[in-house]
């Protein structure tokens, strides 16, 4: 895993949310988690199954958001689990072989130790930045992406990141950055998903 992972806003509207990951998805995201807390259940398995479809066709993953059934249901490519959204060594369990399952851990290292014992392929902190889409969360040092290399898996950051301080968190050594208000919120997606994966472009040619 490694880049830009765009996170699905709260949207009732099916088509103008799948046109919107299609442009996020044109403009280099490889990850996209579908994550509506609003959607009904018969909702979420249609706005799912066709970005199963939409995803495919890319060539990116799709992570489903707290929803291991759902998941399953559609052979997404993985889901991602909240610290109340289910156990994480269950979850592996029942994920076929070769699914990701990802996990948040906050602003603790211990946790991500925990949750890659438990089978988690990569890990989450968050927030990063104060957040908009959850501006009670916890606050998480951007040092804990060089603390979480000794783990072997992928560590994405999430929250507040937008094209002003993305480039600290690739340089602070996150894999990925998970982007909702930011992408979503731009008036041109394609483009602002160019510019935001492109900061991982800007760091290897620094490393080459």
């Amino acid at each position: 895993m490694h880049g830009l992972y765009a996170i699905t806003p709260d949207w009732a509207d099916s088509k103008r949310l799948l046109a919107a990951c299609d442009a996020a998805l044109r403009g280099g995201a490889t990850i996209l988690q579908y994550r509506n807390k609003l959607a009904t259940p018969a909702q979420a398995l249609e706005q799912a199954s066709a970005l199963r479809a939409l995803t495919s066709n890319h060539g990116a993953s799709l992570i489903i958001n707290d929803d291991l059934a759902l998941a399953l249901a559609v052979d997404a490519d993985g889901v991602h689990l909240g610290g109340d959204d289910g156990d994480l060594a269950a979850a592996r369990a029942q994920l076929p072989a070769g699914k990701i399952l990802g996990a948040s851990c906050y602003n603790q290292l211990a946790l991500a130790q925990q949750a890659v014992a438990a089978g988690a392929d990569y890990v989450a902190f968050g927030a990063v930045f104060a957040s908009g889409t959850k501006p009670l969360a916890v606050r998480a040092e951007l040092t804990l992406f060089a603390q979480a290399r000794a783990l072997g898996v992928p560590a994405v950051a999430i929250g507040g990141i937008d094209t002003a301080n993305a480039a600290q968190v690739v340089e602070a050594g996150a894999d990925c950055i998970a982007v909702i208000g930011a992408l979503f919120g731009a008036d041109d997606i394609e483009a602002r998903a160019r510019q935001l994966a492109g900061m991982f472009h800007v760091k290897q040619l620094e490393r080459a």
